[in-house]
């Protein structure tokens, strides 16, 4: 592991070489947007919201998923990413069928939110109205695949945070949904443990509890990052039974 020095919108900061882009920039208080981004989950460049600009090269590059390199520039805040980013949220719009005043996320909706954000009105490009199905078979949630943006959060959660690994993501393209297990009912899962991980990290409503009433759920996702810090740490290991 070596410390690098790099500049981020003309900041000049360090970084280790282990560490992502996205990792860095927060570290130093710069914002980046992001939706598959969860701290203490492995990142995977779905939702491309984190998009920036280094120097010398055309392309853009997801700033969770790039290594530092020393003496690199990083811009974070274009007017080309802001357009970029823009464009991306619109896609989402109107890839799913989000009616935000009968959700019960509204007002607490990562994807809303970042709409406010950009400044999103209206969407420019045609609505694909697909039909999702809603799964209630689970005794305490429900998967609404209709407000699903693919983050892969809940996939990740599950597997890398709970063990169980029930969801999955099966198709392709616009066919491309979360399933549980082999693509059966929810309820019926037998690997599900119900620890109601994946529907606290969903930054939209997705995943939601039963008898949450519109605009009443709000997610939290500090439980993560303590889980995480407390394993890491061996914080819940037994010292007599490591002992023995």
């Amino acid at each position: 592991m070596a410390i690098l020095t790099l500049t981020i919108n003309g900041e000049h900061v360090s970084g280790k070489d282990d560490e992502s882009l996205l990792a860095i920039a927060q570290q130093h208080g710069i914002r980046i947007p992001t939706l598959c981004h969860l701290d203490g989950l492995s990142d995977v460049g779905a939702c491309r919201l984190c998009l920036v600009e280094i120097e010398g090269s055309p392309k853009l590059f997801p700033a969770c998923t790039t290594r530092p390199q020393e003496g690199m520039a990083v811009s974070t805040d274009t007017e080309r990413l802001r357009r970029y980013r823009r464009i991306i949220i619109e896609f989402l719009a109107s890839e799913g069928n989000h009616q935000c005043a009968v959700c019960v996320v509204n007002n607490h909706c990562e994807l809303q939110n970042l709409s406010y954000e950009t400044r999103l009105t209206h969407v420019s490009v045609p609505y694909l109205y697909p039909k999702k199905e809603l799964d209630a078979s689970h005794e305490n949630f429900i998967i609404d695949r209709n407000r699903c943006i693919l983050c892969t959060r809940c996939v990740r959660v599950c597997h890398e945070v709970e063990g169980a690994h029930t969801w999955d993501i099966a198709g392709r393209g616009i066919a491309c949904e979360i399933i549980s297990d082999l693509n059966q009912p929810w309820g019926t899962s037998e690997s599900c443990t119900s620890c109601g991980k994946c529907v606290l990290v969903c930054p939209t409503g997705a995943l939601i509890e039963k008898g949450e009433a519109v605009a009443e759920m709000e997610k939290k996702t500090d439980f993560l990052r303590y889980i995480v810090n407390a394993r890491r740490k061996r914080e819940w290991v037994n010292v007599d039974s490591d002992e023995e």
